[in-house]
């Protein structure tokens, strides 16, 4: 299958994960079609000190055998940053596209294959897998805040931490919007709501000021909070009824 690619690597990152994954090689031999890094370890945004090193190994075959003579090298992995590997197959990679295009697209976009095959190289995410993506968090997103509000809505503070996880958790989602716009998202959260917000018509200081207040601990716009739940809920639903028609 050849050897160790490893000339694009950080030397930090090089460090940690050459004996990492000559070991791994040596454990499940020919086995393994691929490895790859991906994420912020692949480049100038590493940092030692906050960064995961993230890696997928993609197996012609994965047993519970394979994952238990793993257990000990991953272990030791964790505690040298080197996340639990994504391990896949090759036959889920081929079936899956559908189902987790942004997970994959996500890789796809910031990765080096350190070893095998390039097969995050060859795959093609349709657009349409996309679009289903972003409608189905959205539309999950909104049902959800209504339920939650009728759930914790006396208690302002729990009102205030829906707002900041509901729209951390749709910043991925946020960004693939603009890809379907044919538009290359940006690294930075706060450029990301910008750009959305633009593109989508919506209220752009409702979504920052929960950007900061989740980041920074910023009150949000000073405003009472159920005040900008209601503005907060109606950009989701307004992006409901957009994405539909994408």
């Amino acid at each position: 299958m050849g050897e160790l690619k490893l000339d694009a690597v950080g030397a930090e990152v090089k460090k940690l994960i050459a004996p990492y994954l000559e070991k791994l090689l040596a454990i499940h031999k020919e086995n393994i079609i691929s490895i790859n890094l991906y994420g912020s370890a692949t480049g100038r945004d590493f940092s030692l000190k906050t960064s995961d090193i993230n890696l997928l190994v993609i197996f012609k075959e994965l047993t519970f055998e394979d994952l238990r003579k793993s257990l000990n090298l991953v272990s030791r992995g964790i505690k040298k940053k080197i996340s639990a590997p994504l391990l896949l197959t090759l036959e889920h990679i081929k079936t899956s596209q559908d189902v987790f295009p942004i997970e994959f697209l996500e890789m796809k976009e910031n990765y080096l294959c350190l070893y095998g095959e390039d097969l995050l190289k060859q795959m093609d995410i349709k657009r349409d897998y996309i679009r289903l993506f972003a409608e189905e968090q959205i539309k999950g997103k909104l049902i959800r805040l209504r339920q939650a509000y009728l759930e914790i809505g006396l208690r302002k503070k729990g009102i205030e931490a829906l707002m900041k996880e509901s729209m951390y958790s749709l910043i991925p989602v946020f960004r693939n919007l603009l890809r379907l716009k044919d538009i290359a998202p940006p690294i930075d959260k706060e450029s990301i709501l910008t750009k959305v917000s633009k593109e989508f018509d919506l209220e752009e200081g409702v979504l920052i000021a929960i950007l900061k207040d989740k980041r920074d601990d910023e009150s949000i716009a000073g405003c009472d909070i159920e005040v900008y739940f209601k503005k907060y809920l109606n950009q989701i639903q307004r992006l409901a009824v957009i994405v539909d028609k994408l």
